[in-house]
């Protein structure tokens, strides 16, 4: 990531999933959530087979075809789809997510350049919020408490481009801006 970033702008903004961390880390502690959650409301010993079958797909098809094969394979009622979906907003993850290697460094370096950083992020604000409270902020030279957070999401319904939205409230040109949502 350190390689492709140059120090001439003003503000850097990240997106969260794959960028300061593996989104798979965060879906891969939610399947093994919703397969327990499963195996203790059916009383059938499947959370590690969910967990794992999940996971697959995920890796092999995407994120959009996880619970509707998982329904199929596991013979899952249409019911805990909810469940599901509200699994991936609202988590309690039982282990941190990593920052991707090398961030920090990074993080470090605009720092110490006087750039100004935040996160603008495009998905569910409540699902990308509570990534956010899951990271692992120690570990990283700087402190989730500094960081202003944009949702894409929220600022295009509001028919606002999040660039310019955000360019104007600190006070500089769309220009000044470097978005890093893909590697």
């Amino acid at each position: 990531m350190k390689d492709f970033i140059t120090y001439d702008k003003e503000m850097y903004l990240f997106d969260l999933d794959n960028i300061i961390f593996p989104k798979r880390d965060y879906l891969v502690q939610v399947y093994y959530l919703f397969g327990s959650f499963y195996e203790f409301t059916e009383g059938k010993a499947t959370a590690n087979e969910i967990a794992q079958f999940m996971s697959k797909i995920y890796d092999h098809h995407g994120e959009e075809h996880v619970f509707g094969a998982t329904k199929i394979m596991f013979d899952i009622d249409d019911k805990y789809e909810e469940n599901f979906n509200r699994l991936l907003a609202n988590a309690q993850l039982p282990m941190k997510l990593e920052v991707i290697p090398h961030f920090n460094e990074l993080l470090l370096n605009l720092t110490e350049n006087n750039k100004k950083i935040a996160i603008l992020t495009k998905g569910n604000p409540i699902e990308q919020l509570n990534k956010i409270r899951f990271i692992d902020w120690e570990s990283i030279n700087l402190k989730k408490e500094t960081l202003k957070i944009y949702f894409v999401d929220e600022l295009e319904f509001r028919s606002l481009d999040p660039i310019e939205f955000i360019a104007t409230e600190h006070g500089m040109e769309s220009n000044q801006i470097n978005y890093i949502n893909q590697l």
